[in-house]
């Protein structure tokens, strides 16, 4: 696949560059060139981010980072027992516990729930970090939601890192998910205002609480595009008078209208 010319390869990881090092350099550079491109288009492309990881992957299957790249690119691209295998191919070659909460995510995408729950429950979450826990605990609740236990996804959720006020990476995304429990049950003023935490802790926009919350104010966001292109259609239709007199009316940007109150999946 094509690498474009300002991709070096010096962009990756100083640790994941020294693993490259095993290689000779010519091999370990276009390895590094792939495993750039997979991270450049994980999230906006991840057919392509796929693409280079399977180049990586055959190239240098023995690199433990390459194994990953491929299971993070086969996992956005919900292939999910591919990814499974490149995670536990890594986990051998390594021995790091990190890769542990997203195996089990895997198994959830894979249809078994139950075995997501064990692994929550396996001596080897304790080995994880803070950032590490909270992501085990948003895929045991996933896991509970999948079985149709919203009470114990619930339950799950709520943790310390939950009621803690001080924003952490994780803080957005775990608020979010029990919001979402909580509406999937029927709490919906509950919900709004997990919601709108969520929103507070969402500065980057990992997250699409702002239009949840919007959705459940009853907030309708009409995009000013599509209105003016419906405007021209009709005036088109229309004859020379009435083009004449629409030219005065002007509809603004982005138009937002409260409509009564009317009233997925977490990680």
């Amino acid at each position: 696949m094509p690498i474009p010319e300002d991709v070096t390869g010096e962009e990756i990881d100083k640790d994941v560059r020294q693993e490259l090092q095993s290689l000779p350099k010519t091999l370990a550079d276009d390895v590094a060139k792939n495993l750039v491109m997979v991270a450049k288009l994980i999230d906006e492309d991840p057919e392509a981010a796929y693409g280079y990881s399977r180049v990586a992957l055959r190239l240098a299957s023995r690199v433990a980072a390459v194994r990953e790249a491929a299971g993070f690119a086969a996992y956005a691209n919900q292939k999910y027992s591919e990814a499974l295998a490149e995670f536990r191919a890594a986990r051998r070659m390594t021995g790091n516990i990190d890769l542990w909460p997203v195996m089990a995510d895997c198994e959830r995408g894979l249809g078994r729930p139950e075995k997501a729950l064990d692994m929550a429950g396996a001596p080897e979450v304790h080995k994880l970090d803070k950032a590490g826990q909270v992501e085990m605990r948003l895929v045991a609740a996933g896991a509970r939601r999948d079985m149709g236990q919203l009470d114990a996804a619930i339950v799950t959720l709520q943790s310390p890192e939950l009621a803690s006020n001080s924003v952490q990476p994780w803080t957005a995304r775990l608020r979010y998910a029990y919001a979402d429990a909580l509406l999937a049950a029927g709490r919906e003023g509950e919900a709004r205002e997990w919601f709108a935490k969520a929103v507070e802790a969402d500065k980057d926009g990992s997250t699409d609480a702002s239009d949840r919350l919007a959705e459940m104010d009853g907030v309708e966001f009409v995009d000013a595009l599509d209105e003016s292109e419906s405007e021209s259609e009709g005036d088109m239709g229309s004859g020379r008078e009435e083009q004449t007199e629409g030219l005065g009316e002007e509809r603004g940007g982005s138009a937002a209208s409260a409509e009564g109150r009317p009233e997925d999946r977490d990680s």
